[in-house]
């Protein structure tokens, strides 16, 4: 079969269901991960999406077919199907999801074994060329079996593990789930372990439709009804995952977003106090708080190009204690080396708790010294054209190629780069006052608007 080779892309396979990605792409690619890889027992599993469960039973046959052994996960985060490969005894697996995009895409994000992932670098692209080449579908004489196994309890106790639970006080949060299964696990949590943590859940009900939109809490949309949630509640914070939950957001006590460039800042010093010297994994796009933070907390930041199968390589290759993007996935070496959206919660919470801070407070040293715009996108045909005027008439700064093109100055800096998953031209900006990041940032973008 011909399949349309976009929905391979740099990190995993996504595309509109079932136009690009359906039963019979996905039959496919679990034969073809078995010619290529000769795993004997795989994780299965699936996020909330409405065309999940179809796509699933073609997955599973796929390497039932073959004589593959299957472990079926259910219906769960992509950081539980990571702990579910990474801990069981098995050879890799895939799990059928769409992260945040919108309701009619699906997809499937494939690992080895250990959750070590397949990109584009590592093998995605050799099974969509076996695919497009075509082969004989492996038909084995003795099929594969199928268990159940709910890894749930399990990887809520992996997650609890990296904070102190007699140092966690008294919290009430709003936590939206963006109808995903997140809030559902983090009321398991509190009941599992008996938690002084009040919540107030939002979407928390799973739903692959998706009744609101896109569940992708970068929205600026998407925030709205959290922040306000938070001051009608007189919460202590809020909390935001995506529909595959991979990623944590976060929001403090006065209703304001924080962005996960500041996360990662902080999340960095306090695991450092317990890694002193370790390395640390950053992304190019904003760079001068987590700089400051990771060295003089004593550790060496990396700068990676961003992305959840690059800079979970990178954990590896660096040894690295830790990984953030701004993005809001974030990395930590004893979850394989693999982002994980519980995590992050529960190392705030409990910072809130030993320094007795407000969730401002912990971000304050950053936020108050270092200015952004935020992510900007532009869709436009003319992606290379600009990126190259761009360079040459900012060629007066300090440039690095890292992803894309980002420029420094004393004063600021930005990023520009090509988006890995949507046909769009990202900028980011940061600077050393308000005036000079919105003065910064109206230029470039009327630049790029001029030449799109």
């Amino acid at each position: 079969m011909v399949i349309n080779p976009s929905i391979f892309k740099s990190y995993d396979i996504r595309g509109v269901y079932p136009k690009d990605f359906n039963e019979e792409i996905a039959y496919q690619v679990a034969q073809a991960y078995v010619i290529l890889y000769s795993p004997k027992v795989v994780v299965l599993g699936r996020d909330v999406r409405e065309s999940g469960d179809s796509l699933f039973k073609s997955a599973l046959n796929g390497f039932l077919d073959a004589g593959v052994n299957v472990i079926d996960i259910g219906v769960v985060s992509t950081d539980v199907f990571y702990f579910a490969v990474g801990e069981l005894p098995v050879d890799g697996g895939i799990t059928i999801s769409a992260s945040h995009n919108p309701r009619e895409w699906n997809g499937m994000n494939i690992c080895k074994k250990g959750a070590e992932p397949i990109s584009s670098q590592t093998g995605l692209f050799d099974i969509r060329d076996l695919i497009n080449k075509g082969f004989e579908p492996i038909k084995s004489s003795t099929k594969g079996s199928v268990e159940n196994k709910d890894m749930l309890d399990d990887f809520l106790q992996s997650v609890v593990k990296f904070v102190n639970r007699s140092q966690l006080k008294p919290l009430k949060i709003v936590a939206n789930a963006n109808f995903g299964v997140d809030v559902i696990m983090l009321q398991r949590a509190v009941e599992l372990f008996n938690l002084p943590l009040t919540i107030v859940p939002l979407n928390e009900k799973p739903d692959g439709t998706f009744p609101k939109g896109p569940p992708n809490p970068l929205l600026p949309d998407n925030r709205k009804e959290l922040l306000a949630l938070i001051a009608k509640e007189n919460a202590d914070m809020g909390v935001s995952w995506d529909a595959d939950g991979d990623r944590c957001f976060f929001a403090d006590e006065k209703g304001k977003f924080i962005e996960g460039y500041f996360i990662t800042a902080v999340l960095a010093v306090e695991l450092l106090k317990k890694n002193p010297g370790a390395t640390v994994i950053i992304d190019p796009r904003l760079t001068w708080a987590t700089t400051e933070a990771i060295t003089n907390a004593g550790g060496t930041p990396f700068i990676s190009k961003p992305g959840m199968t690059i800079i979970a390589d990178n954990m590896k290759k660096q040894d690295a204690i830790f990984g953030g993007e701004m993005s809001s996935h974030f990395y930590f070496k004893e979850n394989y080396g693999r982002d994980n959206g519980m995590v992050p919660f529960f190392l705030i919470w409990e910072m809130m708790s030993k320094y007795h801070k407000k969730m401002s407070e912990l971000v304050e040293p950053y936020t108050s010294k270092y200015f952004i715009s935020g992510e900007l996108n532009f869709e436009t045909e003319n992606k290379d054209k600009i990126i190259d005027t761009i360079k040459k008439k900012y060629s007066d700064g300090k440039q690095d190629f890292i992803d894309g093109l980002s420029v420094e100055y004393d004063q600021w800096r930005f990023n520009l780069r090509k988006s890995n998953t949507e046909p769009l031209l990202r900028i980011n900006v940061e600077a050393r006052s308000e005036d000079v990041v919105h003065q910064k940032t109206r230029e470039l973008v009327d630049l790029v608007k001029s030449l799109a």
